[in-house]
């Protein structure tokens, strides 16, 4: 049985695939319907219609060095969250995504209800 943080790591690298493939609608999947994104580099994304429009802006110019590492993660019932440090190269920068996600209503996997990145770059 996989612990927690390897099945959301395992969600990450899902997330992480398509953003370096440039595939907005990829990356949007893997959050539940009403999810929220803040990030200090755009205005917060509700929904995953909004999410997946903002992804289509970020990954334009998205290159093969994203990475995105699980820190902390933990679960309670329907819940889990994870601290993780991304980067992305000179351009973007790095910093750290602290998520919560929800169970899928079937009980299988999990998805990221809400996401909040912290850039650790000055001027962010």
């Amino acid at each position: 049985m996989m612990s927690i943080r390897e099945e959301l790591q395992e969600l990450w690298d899902i997330y992480v695939t398509a953003y370096r493939d440039g595939d907005a609608a990829g990356c949007a999947a893997v959050f539940t319907p009403d999810a929220e994104l803040h990030s200090p580099y755009a205005p917060p994304a509700r929904g995953r219609a909004a999410i997946e429009a903002l992804h289509g802006v970020w990954t334009q110019h998205a290159t093969p060095d994203k990475t995105l590492a699980i820190m902390e993660a933990g679960t309670s019932g329907h819940l889990a969250w994870s601290l993780a440090a991304y980067s992305e190269g000179e351009a973007t920068g790095n910093g750290t995504s602290l998520s919560v996600f929800e169970r899928h209503a079937d009980g299988g996997g999990w998805l990221i209800r809400m996401c909040s990145l912290n850039s650790t770059d000055p001027g962010q």
